[in-house]
Protein backbone atom coordinates (compact mmCIF):
# COMPACT_ATOMS: atom_id res chain seq x y z
CA UNK A 1 0.00 0.00 0.00
CA UNK A 2 1.61 3.42 -0.75
CA UNK A 3 2.14 5.94 2.00
CA UNK A 4 -0.35 8.58 0.16
CA UNK A 5 -3.52 5.73 0.68
CA UNK A 6 -1.81 5.16 4.25
CA UNK A 7 -2.09 8.60 5.40
CA UNK A 8 -6.12 8.37 4.80
CA UNK A 9 -6.60 4.55 6.18
CA UNK A 10 -4.31 5.35 9.37
CA UNK A 11 -6.66 5.85 12.59
CA UNK A 12 -7.24 9.06 13.45
CA UNK A 13 -9.32 10.71 16.61
CA UNK A 14 -10.98 13.86 17.51
CA UNK A 15 -9.79 15.76 20.38
CA UNK A 16 -12.50 14.05 23.27
CA UNK A 17 -15.03 15.75 24.52
CA UNK A 18 -15.92 15.40 28.08
CA UNK A 19 -19.02 15.54 30.09
CA UNK A 20 -18.67 19.05 32.09
CA UNK A 21 -20.34 17.24 35.37
CA UNK A 22 -18.47 13.62 34.63
CA UNK A 23 -15.12 14.79 33.11
CA UNK A 24 -14.20 10.62 32.80
CA UNK A 25 -16.70 9.93 30.12
CA UNK A 26 -15.54 11.48 26.37
CA UNK A 27 -16.79 11.56 22.82
CA UNK A 28 -14.58 11.46 19.94
CA UNK A 29 -14.79 10.73 16.33
CA UNK A 30 -12.77 8.27 14.63
CA UNK A 31 -12.61 6.53 11.22
CA UNK A 32 -11.89 3.38 12.98
CA UNK A 33 -13.80 1.60 10.77
CA UNK A 34 -13.25 2.85 7.86
CA UNK A 35 -15.93 5.35 7.99
CA UNK A 36 -16.13 8.65 10.50
CA UNK A 37 -18.04 7.39 13.59
CA UNK A 38 -18.81 8.70 17.26
CA UNK A 39 -17.23 6.75 20.22
CA UNK A 40 -18.03 6.73 23.73
CA UNK A 41 -14.69 6.97 26.08
CA UNK A 42 -14.80 5.85 30.07
CA UNK A 43 -11.56 7.32 31.22
CA UNK A 44 -12.02 5.89 34.33
CA UNK A 45 -11.58 2.28 32.76
CA UNK A 46 -10.33 2.54 29.44
CA UNK A 47 -13.27 1.04 27.07
CA UNK A 48 -13.81 2.85 24.09
CA UNK A 49 -17.29 2.09 22.04
CA UNK A 50 -18.33 3.12 19.21
CA UNK A 51 -21.63 4.80 19.51
CA UNK A 52 -23.40 5.48 15.09
CA UNK A 53 -23.02 3.07 12.45
CA UNK A 54 -23.95 4.41 9.90
CA UNK A 55 -23.23 3.65 5.94
CA UNK A 56 -22.11 7.61 5.52
CA UNK A 57 -20.61 8.31 8.85
CA UNK A 58 -21.85 10.62 11.72
CA UNK A 59 -19.56 13.10 13.35
CA UNK A 60 -21.92 15.94 14.78
CA UNK A 61 -22.14 14.42 18.83
CA UNK A 62 -22.08 15.87 22.42
CA UNK A 63 -22.09 14.48 26.10
CA UNK A 64 -25.09 15.60 28.10
CA UNK A 65 -23.66 17.66 31.33
CA UNK A 66 -23.72 14.66 33.50
CA UNK A 67 -22.60 12.29 31.38
CA UNK A 68 -25.90 9.86 31.29
CA UNK A 69 -26.54 10.69 26.96
CA UNK A 70 -24.92 10.98 24.12
CA UNK A 71 -26.70 12.82 22.19
CA UNK A 72 -26.02 12.80 17.56
CA UNK A 73 -27.41 14.43 14.57
CA UNK A 74 -28.94 11.97 12.25
CA UNK A 75 -29.34 13.45 8.75
CA UNK A 76 -30.10 10.99 5.61
CA UNK A 77 -27.00 10.18 3.69
CA UNK A 78 -24.98 13.66 4.39
CA UNK A 79 -28.00 16.00 3.55
CA UNK A 80 -27.71 17.51 7.19
CA UNK A 81 -31.46 17.65 7.65
CA UNK A 82 -32.19 15.83 10.47
CA UNK A 83 -33.08 15.42 14.33
CA UNK A 84 -31.28 15.25 17.49
CA UNK A 85 -31.11 11.48 19.05
CA UNK A 86 -29.60 10.34 22.07
CA UNK A 87 -28.47 7.26 23.79
CA UNK A 88 -27.34 5.99 27.54
CA UNK A 89 -23.72 6.77 27.83
CA UNK A 90 -22.47 2.94 28.56
CA UNK A 91 -24.75 2.15 25.06
CA UNK A 92 -28.47 1.08 24.40
CA UNK A 93 -31.39 1.95 22.10
CA UNK A 94 -31.29 5.45 20.18
CA UNK A 95 -34.56 7.50 20.85
CA UNK A 96 -35.79 11.07 19.94
CA UNK A 97 -33.88 13.94 22.20
CA UNK A 98 -36.03 16.46 21.44
CA UNK A 99 -39.38 14.76 20.35
CA UNK A 100 -42.50 17.51 18.84
CA UNK A 101 -39.60 19.17 16.86
CA UNK A 102 -39.83 18.23 13.08
CA UNK A 103 -36.83 17.35 10.71
CA UNK A 104 -34.75 20.35 9.75
CA UNK A 105 -30.91 22.33 9.35
CA UNK A 106 -29.19 22.25 12.84
CA UNK A 107 -28.10 25.74 14.25
CA UNK A 108 -27.00 25.19 17.60
CA UNK A 109 -27.32 23.38 20.49
CA UNK A 110 -26.70 23.12 24.58
CA UNK A 111 -27.77 21.57 27.14
CA UNK A 112 -28.07 22.02 30.67
CA UNK A 113 -27.39 20.06 33.62
CA UNK A 114 -31.01 19.73 34.55
CA UNK A 115 -31.81 18.03 31.14
CA UNK A 116 -32.70 21.35 29.38
CA UNK A 117 -31.68 21.46 25.51
CA UNK A 118 -31.88 24.41 23.81
CA UNK A 119 -31.83 23.42 20.26
CA UNK A 120 -31.37 25.85 16.86
CA UNK A 121 -32.91 24.82 13.76
CA UNK A 122 -33.71 26.28 10.15
CA UNK A 123 -35.97 25.93 7.92
CA UNK A 124 -36.62 26.66 4.51
CA UNK A 125 -40.49 27.43 5.17
CA UNK A 126 -39.58 28.53 8.83
CA UNK A 127 -36.54 30.32 8.71
CA UNK A 128 -34.51 30.19 12.04
CA UNK A 129 -35.80 29.46 15.30
CA UNK A 130 -34.74 28.15 19.08
CA UNK A 131 -36.79 26.49 21.31
CA UNK A 132 -36.83 25.23 24.45
CA UNK A 133 -36.95 21.61 25.01
CA UNK A 134 -37.56 20.07 29.09
CA UNK A 135 -37.80 16.33 29.97
CA UNK A 136 -41.24 15.39 29.35
CA UNK A 137 -42.59 18.94 28.53
CA UNK A 138 -43.67 20.09 24.31
CA UNK A 139 -41.11 22.61 22.58
CA UNK A 140 -41.18 26.21 23.41
CA UNK A 141 -40.06 28.29 20.44
CA UNK A 142 -38.81 31.46 22.01
CA UNK A 143 -37.44 32.97 18.99
CA UNK A 144 -38.16 32.95 15.59
CA UNK A 145 -36.23 35.50 12.16
CA UNK A 146 -36.23 34.70 8.40
CA UNK A 147 -32.69 35.79 8.76
CA UNK A 148 -29.99 33.31 10.43
CA UNK A 149 -29.56 32.49 13.59
CA UNK A 150 -28.22 30.00 15.79
CA UNK A 151 -27.97 28.40 19.69
CA UNK A 152 -24.88 30.86 21.07
CA UNK A 153 -24.68 28.93 24.34
CA UNK A 154 -26.93 28.43 27.92
CA UNK A 155 -25.59 29.68 31.10
CA UNK A 156 -24.21 28.01 33.54
CA UNK A 157 -27.45 27.98 35.82
CA UNK A 158 -29.70 27.46 32.93
CA UNK A 159 -31.53 30.64 32.62
CA UNK A 160 -29.95 32.46 29.90
CA UNK A 161 -29.98 32.05 26.38
CA UNK A 162 -27.11 33.63 24.05
CA UNK A 163 -28.90 33.98 20.62
CA UNK A 164 -26.23 34.91 17.62
CA UNK A 165 -28.08 36.07 15.07
CA UNK A 166 -28.11 38.00 11.49
CA UNK A 167 -31.78 39.98 11.72
CA UNK A 168 -29.79 43.19 10.15
CA UNK A 169 -29.33 41.51 6.77
CA UNK A 170 -25.89 40.83 7.05
CA UNK A 171 -24.72 37.26 7.40
CA UNK A 172 -20.83 37.53 7.48
CA UNK A 173 -21.44 39.50 10.97
CA UNK A 174 -23.46 38.37 13.69
CA UNK A 175 -24.97 40.04 16.70
CA UNK A 176 -25.79 38.54 20.05
CA UNK A 177 -28.90 38.65 21.89
CA UNK A 178 -29.37 37.09 25.51
CA UNK A 179 -32.40 36.07 26.76
CA UNK A 180 -34.52 34.09 29.42
CA UNK A 181 -35.35 30.64 29.03
CA UNK A 182 -39.57 31.66 28.21
CA UNK A 183 -37.80 34.11 25.62
CA UNK A 184 -37.83 37.12 27.54
CA UNK A 185 -35.47 39.65 26.35
CA UNK A 186 -32.23 40.82 28.55
CA UNK A 187 -29.53 42.15 26.85
CA UNK A 188 -28.60 42.92 22.90
CA UNK A 189 -24.74 43.25 21.47
CA UNK A 190 -24.83 44.93 17.97
CA UNK A 191 -21.34 46.28 16.77
CA UNK A 192 -22.96 46.10 13.19
CA UNK A 193 -25.28 48.97 14.89
CA UNK A 194 -28.63 47.62 12.87
CA UNK A 195 -26.17 46.69 9.84
CA UNK A 196 -24.78 49.43 8.81
CA UNK A 197 -21.02 48.72 10.11
CA UNK A 198 -19.12 45.30 9.23
CA UNK A 199 -18.40 44.14 12.58
CA UNK A 200 -19.22 40.80 13.99
CA UNK A 201 -19.46 39.17 17.23
CA UNK A 202 -19.12 35.63 17.95
CA UNK A 203 -20.82 33.95 21.53
CA UNK A 204 -18.13 32.05 23.09
CA UNK A 205 -19.47 30.72 26.13
CA UNK A 206 -21.01 31.93 29.66
CA UNK A 207 -18.88 32.06 32.79
CA UNK A 208 -19.07 28.11 34.38
CA UNK A 209 -20.17 29.67 37.76
CA UNK A 210 -23.33 30.03 39.32
CA UNK A 211 -24.79 33.22 39.66
CA UNK A 212 -22.33 35.15 37.15
CA UNK A 213 -24.25 36.41 33.85
CA UNK A 214 -21.17 36.92 32.07
CA UNK A 215 -20.27 35.86 28.36
CA UNK A 216 -17.46 35.50 26.53
CA UNK A 217 -17.48 37.12 23.28
CA UNK A 218 -15.39 37.10 20.54
CA UNK A 219 -15.33 40.44 18.47
CA UNK A 220 -13.19 42.52 15.70
CA UNK A 221 -12.84 46.20 17.33
CA UNK A 222 -9.54 46.44 16.53
CA UNK A 223 -9.44 44.89 13.23
CA UNK A 224 -8.96 41.39 14.58
CA UNK A 225 -10.89 38.65 16.04
CA UNK A 226 -10.21 38.73 19.77
CA UNK A 227 -12.28 38.09 23.19
CA UNK A 228 -14.02 40.50 26.21
CA UNK A 229 -16.21 39.97 28.83
CA UNK A 230 -20.03 41.10 28.18
CA UNK A 231 -22.61 40.95 31.25
CA UNK A 232 -26.22 41.19 29.59
CA UNK A 233 -27.77 42.10 32.56
CA UNK A 234 -25.82 45.11 33.62
CA UNK A 235 -24.31 45.99 30.14
CA UNK A 236 -20.65 46.27 31.02
CA UNK A 237 -18.44 44.81 28.60
CA UNK A 238 -14.77 44.45 29.99
CA UNK A 239 -12.12 44.79 27.37
CA UNK A 240 -9.21 41.97 27.77
CA UNK A 241 -5.56 42.85 26.46
CA UNK A 242 -3.89 40.39 24.69
CA UNK A 243 -1.06 41.62 23.76
CA UNK A 244 -0.30 38.96 20.62
CA UNK A 245 -0.49 39.56 16.72
CA UNK A 246 -2.85 37.76 14.44
CA UNK A 247 -6.70 36.38 15.59
CA UNK A 248 -7.64 35.16 19.04
CA UNK A 249 -10.12 32.71 20.21
CA UNK A 250 -11.19 31.56 23.78
CA UNK A 251 -12.43 29.16 26.33
CA UNK A 252 -13.12 29.14 30.06
CA UNK A 253 -11.01 27.32 32.02
CA UNK A 254 -13.41 25.11 34.56
CA UNK A 255 -13.51 27.30 37.69
CA UNK A 256 -13.80 30.27 35.25
CA UNK A 257 -10.80 32.02 36.68
CA UNK A 258 -8.66 32.32 33.27
CA UNK A 259 -9.09 32.00 29.56
CA UNK A 260 -7.24 29.45 27.24
CA UNK A 261 -6.23 31.61 24.23
CA UNK A 262 -6.22 30.52 20.94
CA UNK A 263 -3.41 32.42 19.01
CA UNK A 264 -3.46 31.94 15.04
CA UNK A 265 -1.09 33.98 13.08
CA UNK A 266 0.84 33.41 9.34
CA UNK A 267 -1.08 29.82 9.33
CA UNK A 268 0.44 28.68 12.69
CA UNK A 269 -1.33 28.22 16.21
CA UNK A 270 0.15 28.26 20.04
CA UNK A 271 -1.82 28.19 23.31
CA UNK A 272 -1.87 30.72 26.33
CA UNK A 273 -3.39 31.28 29.81
CA UNK A 274 -5.19 34.39 30.38
CA UNK A 275 -5.34 34.67 34.32
CA UNK A 276 -8.41 36.90 34.56
CA UNK A 277 -7.73 38.58 38.23
CA UNK A 278 -4.33 39.77 37.36
CA UNK A 279 -4.19 39.92 33.60
CA UNK A 280 -1.31 37.12 33.34
CA UNK A 281 -0.59 36.11 29.88
CA UNK A 282 1.33 32.54 29.98
CA UNK A 283 2.54 30.88 26.89
CA UNK A 284 1.59 26.67 27.05
CA UNK A 285 4.53 24.51 25.40
CA UNK A 286 3.37 23.42 22.16
CA UNK A 287 5.18 22.24 19.12
CA UNK A 288 5.38 24.64 16.12
CA UNK A 289 2.57 23.71 13.72
CA UNK A 290 -1.32 24.09 14.64
CA UNK A 291 -3.43 23.40 17.39
CA UNK A 292 -6.91 22.25 15.91
CA UNK A 293 -8.41 22.44 18.67
CA UNK A 294 -7.77 22.62 22.91
CA UNK A 295 -9.87 22.15 25.92
CA UNK A 296 -8.65 22.88 30.17
CA UNK A 297 -9.32 20.14 31.77
CA UNK A 298 -10.65 20.67 35.32
CA UNK A 299 -6.89 19.84 37.00
CA UNK A 300 -5.53 22.49 34.77
CA UNK A 301 -4.23 20.71 32.03
CA UNK A 302 -5.33 21.74 28.60
CA UNK A 303 -5.46 18.62 26.06
CA UNK A 304 -5.47 19.50 22.23
CA UNK A 305 -5.28 18.60 18.88
CA UNK A 306 -2.02 19.04 17.27
CA UNK A 307 -0.50 18.39 13.63
CA UNK A 308 1.90 19.84 11.19
CA UNK A 309 2.06 19.57 7.71
CA UNK A 310 5.15 16.85 8.25
CA UNK A 311 4.25 15.33 11.16
CA UNK A 312 0.53 13.66 11.46
CA UNK A 313 -1.86 14.74 13.92
CA UNK A 314 -2.17 13.69 17.79
CA UNK A 315 -4.02 14.46 21.06
CA UNK A 316 -1.64 15.78 23.63
CA UNK A 317 -1.59 17.03 26.94
CA UNK A 318 -0.05 19.79 28.45
CA UNK A 319 1.15 17.38 31.12
CA UNK A 320 3.39 16.16 28.78
CA UNK A 321 1.43 12.63 27.37
CA UNK A 322 -0.68 11.49 24.46
CA UNK A 323 -4.02 11.73 26.04
CA UNK A 324 -5.46 8.94 23.47
CA UNK A 325 -3.96 6.00 21.18
CA UNK A 326 -6.54 5.42 18.37
CA UNK A 327 -8.90 2.44 18.09
CA UNK A 328 -7.47 -0.29 16.04
CA UNK A 329 -8.39 -0.56 11.90
CA UNK A 330 -8.94 -3.54 9.60
CA UNK A 331 -5.96 -2.21 7.95
CA UNK A 332 -3.41 -2.97 11.00
CA UNK A 333 -1.67 0.50 10.17
CA UNK A 334 -1.06 2.36 13.37
CA UNK A 335 0.60 5.82 12.47
CA UNK A 336 0.01 7.93 9.20
CA UNK A 337 3.44 8.27 7.39
CA UNK A 338 4.56 11.74 7.82
CA UNK A 339 5.08 13.86 4.41
CA UNK A 340 7.08 17.21 4.01
CA UNK A 341 7.21 20.62 5.62
CA UNK A 342 5.72 23.39 4.16
CA UNK A 343 7.67 27.04 3.24
CA UNK A 344 6.05 30.36 3.68
CA UNK A 345 5.81 32.44 0.13
CA UNK A 346 4.75 35.62 0.69
CA UNK A 347 3.93 37.56 -2.88
CA UNK A 348 2.55 41.50 -3.36
CA UNK A 349 -0.88 41.11 -4.87
CA UNK A 350 -3.07 43.70 -5.96
CA UNK A 351 -4.84 43.94 -2.34
CA UNK A 352 -1.71 43.48 -0.04
CA UNK A 353 0.63 40.56 0.40
CA UNK A 354 -0.50 37.46 -0.18
CA UNK A 355 0.65 34.63 2.18
CA UNK A 356 0.54 30.65 0.52
CA UNK A 357 2.40 28.11 1.95
CA UNK A 358 4.13 25.58 -0.39
CA UNK A 359 5.36 21.51 -0.23
CA UNK A 360 7.85 20.45 -3.03
CA UNK A 361 8.49 16.64 -4.19
CA UNK A 362 12.37 15.45 -4.24
CA UNK A 363 14.54 17.06 -7.12
CA UNK A 364 14.47 20.22 -9.28
CA UNK A 365 11.77 21.91 -10.34
CA UNK A 366 10.25 23.36 -12.10
CA UNK A 367 7.51 20.60 -10.86
CA UNK A 368 3.94 20.20 -12.29
CA UNK A 369 2.30 22.26 -9.61
CA UNK A 370 -1.06 21.78 -7.97
CA UNK A 371 -3.19 25.06 -6.62
CA UNK A 372 -5.00 23.75 -4.03
CA UNK A 373 -7.51 26.08 -3.09
CA UNK A 374 -9.08 26.26 0.64
CA UNK A 375 -13.09 26.21 0.97
CA UNK A 376 -14.96 28.79 2.87
CA UNK A 377 -14.34 31.08 1.89
CA UNK A 378 -13.94 32.29 5.78
CA UNK A 379 -11.35 29.95 6.58
CA UNK A 380 -7.56 29.37 5.77
CA UNK A 381 -4.71 26.78 5.22
CA UNK A 382 -2.39 25.96 7.69
CA UNK A 383 0.81 24.66 8.67
CA UNK A 384 -1.01 21.65 9.95
CA UNK A 385 -1.36 17.80 8.25
CA UNK A 386 -3.81 17.05 5.24
CA UNK A 387 -3.40 13.85 3.13
CA UNK A 388 -4.76 15.37 -0.23
CA UNK A 389 -1.74 18.00 -0.41
CA UNK A 390 0.60 14.79 0.60
CA UNK A 391 -0.29 12.54 -1.90
CA UNK A 392 -0.23 15.17 -4.48
CA UNK A 393 3.55 15.35 -3.15
CA UNK A 394 4.35 11.53 -3.06
CA UNK A 395 3.15 11.88 -7.26
CA UNK A 396 5.76 14.15 -7.55
CA UNK A 397 3.61 17.65 -7.85
CA UNK A 398 4.74 20.35 -5.88
CA UNK A 399 1.37 21.86 -4.10
CA UNK A 400 0.78 25.47 -3.38
CA UNK A 401 -2.23 26.79 -0.68
CA UNK A 402 -3.14 30.09 -1.11
CA UNK A 403 -4.94 32.27 1.42
CA UNK A 404 -6.27 34.86 -0.57
CA UNK A 405 -8.55 37.59 0.34
CA UNK A 406 -11.53 35.90 1.81
CA UNK A 407 -9.54 33.98 3.89
CA UNK A 408 -9.61 34.00 7.61
CA UNK A 409 -6.40 34.95 9.94
CA UNK A 410 -5.19 37.90 8.58
CA UNK A 411 -7.41 40.97 9.84
CA UNK A 412 -10.76 41.83 9.25
CA UNK A 413 -10.34 43.46 6.54
CA UNK A 414 -8.80 40.73 4.37
CA UNK A 415 -11.49 39.10 5.08
CA UNK A 416 -14.32 41.38 4.24
CA UNK A 417 -12.49 41.96 0.83
CA UNK A 418 -14.60 39.81 -1.39
CA UNK A 419 -17.61 41.61 -0.82
CA UNK A 420 -19.32 41.92 -4.01
CA UNK A 421 -16.49 40.88 -5.90
CA UNK A 422 -17.04 37.37 -5.07
CA UNK A 423 -14.58 34.51 -6.65
CA UNK A 424 -12.78 37.41 -8.39
CA UNK A 425 -10.44 38.96 -5.85
CA UNK A 426 -9.53 35.33 -4.71
CA UNK A 427 -8.05 34.43 -8.10
CA UNK A 428 -6.68 38.03 -8.31
CA UNK A 429 -4.44 36.98 -5.76
CA UNK A 430 -4.07 33.39 -6.75
CA UNK A 431 -3.02 34.05 -9.91
CA UNK A 432 -0.21 37.03 -8.29
CA UNK A 433 0.91 33.70 -6.31
CA UNK A 434 1.20 31.62 -10.01
CA UNK A 435 3.10 33.97 -11.12
CA UNK A 436 5.46 33.68 -8.29
CA UNK A 437 5.41 30.03 -8.96
CA UNK A 438 6.72 30.50 -12.40
CA UNK A 439 8.76 33.17 -12.47
CA UNK A 440 10.82 31.56 -8.72
CA UNK A 441 11.28 28.01 -10.98
CA UNK A 442 9.25 26.05 -8.87
CA UNK A 443 6.04 25.38 -11.41
CA UNK A 444 6.36 24.05 -15.06
CA UNK A 445 3.61 27.19 -16.41
CA UNK A 446 2.72 24.33 -19.11
CA UNK A 447 1.62 21.76 -16.29
CA UNK A 448 -0.88 23.62 -13.22
CA UNK A 449 -3.57 21.85 -12.44
CA UNK A 450 -6.55 24.12 -10.45
CA UNK A 451 -7.75 22.55 -7.75
CA UNK A 452 -10.25 22.55 -4.53
CA UNK A 453 -13.36 21.56 -2.57
CA UNK A 454 -16.51 23.68 -2.34
CA UNK A 455 -15.51 27.38 -2.08
CA UNK A 456 -12.40 25.80 -3.73
CA UNK A 457 -13.88 23.68 -5.68
CA UNK A 458 -16.10 26.85 -7.25
CA UNK A 459 -12.94 29.26 -7.50
CA UNK A 460 -10.62 26.18 -9.48
CA UNK A 461 -14.36 26.27 -11.85
CA UNK A 462 -14.20 30.03 -12.46
CA UNK A 463 -10.56 30.17 -12.47
CA UNK A 464 -10.67 28.31 -15.58
CA UNK A 465 -13.39 30.59 -17.59
CA UNK A 466 -11.80 33.75 -16.60
CA UNK A 467 -7.81 32.68 -16.94
CA UNK A 468 -8.57 30.02 -19.61
CA UNK A 469 -4.76 30.41 -20.19
CA UNK A 470 -3.42 30.10 -16.83
CA UNK A 471 -4.45 25.91 -16.05
CA UNK A 472 -3.49 22.54 -17.68
CA UNK A 473 -6.00 20.93 -15.86
CA UNK A 474 -8.80 21.66 -13.91
CA UNK A 475 -10.11 19.50 -10.80
CA UNK A 476 -13.10 20.67 -8.37
CA UNK A 477 -15.01 18.57 -5.77
CA UNK A 478 -18.36 19.90 -4.66
CA UNK A 479 -18.34 23.24 -6.28
CA UNK A 480 -20.74 26.40 -7.14
CA UNK A 481 -20.68 25.52 -10.99
CA UNK A 482 -23.89 27.76 -11.58
CA UNK A 483 -24.56 30.34 -9.17
CA UNK A 484 -28.01 31.17 -9.68
CA UNK A 485 -29.25 27.77 -9.21
CA UNK A 486 -27.05 27.35 -6.80
CA UNK A 487 -28.71 29.82 -4.80
CA UNK A 488 -31.96 28.77 -5.10
CA UNK A 489 -31.33 25.23 -4.26
CA UNK A 490 -29.09 25.31 -1.16
CA UNK A 491 -30.04 25.65 2.37
CA UNK A 492 -31.23 28.71 4.04
CA UNK A 493 -28.62 29.51 6.01
CA UNK A 494 -26.22 29.54 2.78
CA UNK A 495 -29.14 32.16 1.08
CA UNK A 496 -28.08 34.54 3.84
CA UNK A 497 -24.87 33.95 3.21
CA UNK A 498 -24.79 34.90 -0.80
CA UNK A 499 -27.36 37.39 -0.20
CA UNK A 500 -24.65 39.33 1.67
CA UNK A 501 -21.69 38.51 -0.54
CA UNK A 502 -23.14 39.51 -3.92
CA UNK A 503 -25.68 42.40 -2.36
CA UNK A 504 -29.02 41.03 -2.71
CA UNK A 505 -31.00 37.80 -4.63
CA UNK A 506 -30.21 36.91 -8.20
CA UNK A 507 -33.25 38.59 -8.87
CA UNK A 508 -32.20 42.03 -7.55
CA UNK A 509 -29.01 41.80 -8.74
CA UNK A 510 -28.52 39.57 -11.85
CA UNK A 511 -25.31 41.22 -12.97
CA UNK A 512 -23.15 40.72 -9.85
CA UNK A 513 -23.98 37.01 -9.96
CA UNK A 514 -23.42 36.89 -13.92
CA UNK A 515 -19.68 38.14 -12.80
CA UNK A 516 -19.49 35.73 -10.27
CA UNK A 517 -20.82 32.38 -11.86
CA UNK A 518 -18.63 29.74 -13.17
CA UNK A 519 -21.56 29.21 -15.85
CA UNK A 520 -20.99 32.25 -17.16
CA UNK A 521 -17.63 31.49 -18.30
CA UNK A 522 -17.71 28.09 -19.17
CA UNK A 523 -17.98 28.13 -23.15
CA UNK A 524 -14.37 30.02 -22.51
CA UNK A 525 -12.90 27.04 -20.51
CA UNK A 526 -9.88 25.42 -22.66
CA UNK A 527 -8.36 22.97 -19.50
CA UNK A 528 -9.98 19.34 -19.47
CA UNK A 529 -12.31 19.64 -16.46
CA UNK A 530 -12.89 17.08 -13.58
CA UNK A 531 -15.74 16.77 -11.09
CA UNK A 532 -17.00 15.29 -8.71
CA UNK A 533 -20.55 16.03 -6.48
CA UNK A 534 -22.13 14.68 -3.78
CA UNK A 535 -25.81 14.02 -5.35
CA UNK A 536 -27.58 14.64 -1.55
CA UNK A 537 -24.98 18.07 -0.99
CA UNK A 538 -27.16 20.46 0.36
CA UNK A 539 -24.27 23.65 0.66
CA UNK A 540 -23.17 22.92 -3.46
CA UNK A 541 -26.78 21.13 -4.65
CA UNK A 542 -26.01 18.52 -7.54
CA UNK A 543 -28.62 20.86 -10.02
CA UNK A 544 -26.32 23.46 -10.90
CA UNK A 545 -23.20 21.37 -11.38
CA UNK A 546 -25.53 18.97 -13.74
CA UNK A 547 -26.53 22.40 -15.65
CA UNK A 548 -22.42 23.54 -15.96
CA UNK A 549 -21.99 20.20 -16.87
CA UNK A 550 -24.35 20.18 -19.73
CA UNK A 551 -22.31 23.39 -20.83
CA UNK A 552 -19.46 20.96 -21.13
CA UNK A 553 -20.73 17.88 -23.32
CA UNK A 554 -22.46 21.02 -25.44
CA UNK A 555 -19.11 22.01 -26.74
CA UNK A 556 -17.84 18.21 -26.65
CA UNK A 557 -15.40 19.74 -24.06
CA UNK A 558 -13.30 17.18 -22.44
CA UNK A 559 -14.33 16.69 -19.09
CA UNK A 560 -14.88 13.40 -16.44
CA UNK A 561 -18.21 13.68 -13.80
CA UNK A 562 -17.92 11.58 -10.60
CA UNK A 563 -21.52 11.57 -8.63
CA UNK A 564 -21.41 9.51 -5.39
CA UNK A 565 -24.57 8.86 -2.90
CA UNK A 566 -23.33 11.55 -0.08
CA UNK A 567 -23.35 14.85 1.20
CA UNK A 568 -20.58 17.54 0.98
CA UNK A 569 -17.75 15.17 1.08
CA UNK A 570 -17.86 12.14 2.20
CA UNK A 571 -16.81 10.46 5.69
CA UNK A 572 -16.02 6.70 4.54
CA UNK A 573 -12.43 7.05 3.73
CA UNK A 574 -12.64 4.32 0.83
CA UNK A 575 -14.84 6.75 -1.12
CA UNK A 576 -12.31 9.56 -0.09
CA UNK A 577 -9.66 7.65 -1.17
CA UNK A 578 -11.27 6.68 -4.61
CA UNK A 579 -12.25 10.33 -5.46
CA UNK A 580 -8.45 11.43 -4.75
CA UNK A 581 -7.30 8.82 -7.03
CA UNK A 582 -9.50 9.18 -10.03
CA UNK A 583 -8.36 13.14 -9.49
CA UNK A 584 -4.44 12.29 -9.40
CA UNK A 585 -5.08 9.77 -12.67
CA UNK A 586 -7.22 12.68 -14.61
CA UNK A 587 -4.48 15.18 -14.24
CA UNK A 588 -1.34 12.99 -14.73
CA UNK A 589 -3.68 11.75 -18.25
CA UNK A 590 -3.93 14.86 -19.32
CA UNK A 591 -0.96 16.95 -18.33
CA UNK A 592 1.76 17.25 -21.19
CA UNK A 593 4.87 15.16 -20.75
CA UNK A 594 7.47 17.42 -19.05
Amino acid sequence: MPDWEKRFRAPRVSLPRWAKYAPDRSLFVSNATGTYELYAWDRATGEQRQVTDRPNGTTDGVLSPDGEWIWWFSDTDGDEFGVWLRQPFGGGKDEPATPGLEPSYPDGLALGRDGTAVVGRSTEEGGSTVHVVRPGAEPVEIYRHRQSAGVGGLSHDGSLVAIEHTEHGDAMHAAIRVVRTDGTPVGELDDTRGGTRELGLSALGFVPVDGDARLLVGHQRNGRWEPMLWNPLTGEETPLSVDLPGDLDATWYPDGSALLIDHNHHARSELWRYGLADGALTRLDTPPGTVSRALPRPDGTVEYLWSSAEKPPVVRSTAGHVVLTPPATPDGIDLAPASVPVSDIWVDGPGGRVHALVQKPAGEGPFPTVFDIHGGPTAHDTDSFASGPAAWVDHGFAVVRVNYRGSTGYGREWTDALKHRVGLIELEDIAAVREWAVSSGLADPARLVLTGGSWGGYLTLLGLGTQPEAWAVGVAAVPVADYVTAYHDEMEALKALDRTLLGGTPEEVPERYAASSPLTYVDDVRAPVYISAGVNDPRCPIRQVENYVERLERRGHPHEVYRYDAGHGSLVVDERIKQLRMEIAFAERHLPAR
